[in-house]
């Protein structure tokens, strides 16, 4: 009486069974299948949870710029400012005012092909002020050849330690995009416990304050640049600048510089990476990280051919 139900579940409960089985598979094969095809933002650094160029008003060119050297090889036109390099002369320009602190950052547009011994710049300098005897902070894109791509380079220079005898302060990086299809964010914080160099908003590297010695103290002027540096800009100077692919150009814009001029009362305080005082947040930190860990190529502190008794913000 009961035998015709009980096969009938059996074989219903075989057929949940089964099913429920294939339908596990299949969404194991499907997770798998993601884990092994590669994320197009994989290669993209995590959020920083903080952008600091959101809370500085850009300003026009004019406001808080002038040309510097090479005024026929600089035009500004679509609120960009273009500069470029052929054989007869490069260009730079230089911010009106000194500070002694700030937020300094452009959008940065470079070229694509060929670009090998070309410098494109983004800088804080008082060399004008103190020749022979300078400070600078530097943001460089080092030109490259077909198929490879640019180096960022960040470098700090204290009290003329760039000139004769060189104490370079280089970290670079290939980023995680390519510069030359659009613009990008580039920025230097500078107050008088640390440097924070940014990308995008995402924080690439901070140098501290360990020392007087070791740390720009002197007001600064910004900078930016095109120029040829064929004798080491490209892999040691292997490439040089060829100008049958001449002109070289580069694009600014969004220009932002905010914070403590050198004529500033005592009482203005320096701006904050974060939205702290100073220091980074702990998300800062971790985006930094990540990118030091996925597209640093050169760490001067990690580079064993160099004297570091003259590096001592290496020692720790």
């Amino acid at each position: 009486m009961h035998t015709q139900p009980l096969c009938f579940l059996n074989k219903t409960s075989l057929h949940l069974s089964f099913s429920s089985s294939s339908l596990f598979m299949a969404f194991f094969l499907f997770l798998l299948l993601i884990l092994m095809v590669p994320s197009s933002n994989a290669q993209w650094p995590p959020s920083p949870g903080y952008w600091p160029s959101s809370k500085f008003t850009s300003m026009s060119f004019y406001k808080g710029y002038r040309n510097l050297w090479g005024p026929s090889h600089q035009r500004f036109d679509q609120n960009a400012l273009t500069i470029w390099l052929d054989r007869t002369s490069g260009s730079g320009f230089k911010s009106v005012s000194p500070f002694r602190s700030g937020y300094f950052g452009a959008s940065i547009k470079l070229q694509p092909g060929y670009t090998a011994g070309v410098i494109t710049a983004f800088y804080l300098s008082n060399n004008e002020a103190h020749p022979g005897f300078h400070d600078e902070v530097d943001i460089e894109f080092l030109g490259t050849t077909f198929g490879k791509p640019y180096t960022l380079q960040t470098n700090v220079y204290i009290r003329g330690s760039g000139d004769g005898r060189i104490i370079g302060r280089e970290m670079k990086f290939h980023l995680w995009f390519d510069p030359t299809q659009n613009f990008h964010h580039y920025a230097i914080l500078w107050s008088p416990k640390e440097l924070i160099f940014f990308v995008d908003d995402v924080p690439i590297r901070r140098y501290p304050r360990k020392s007087d010695a070791t740390f720009p103290l002197r007001p600064m002027w910004v900078y930016g640049s095109i120029w040829d540096a064929s004798s080491w800009a490209t892999e040691d100077g292997k490439y040089k600048a060829d100008y049958r692919y001449q002109p070289f150009v580069a694009r600014y814009t969004n220009f932002k510089a905010s914070g403590c001029t050198a004529y500033a009362p005592a009482r203005c305080r320096p701006v904050s990476a974060s939205p702290f005082r100073s220091g980074l947040t702990g998300q800062q930190y971790w985006a930094m990280r990540w990118v030091q860990s996925h597209h640093l190529v050169y760490d001067y502190c990690r580079d064993s051919k160099r004297d570091h008794s003259l590096t001592p913000e290496c020692w720790g």
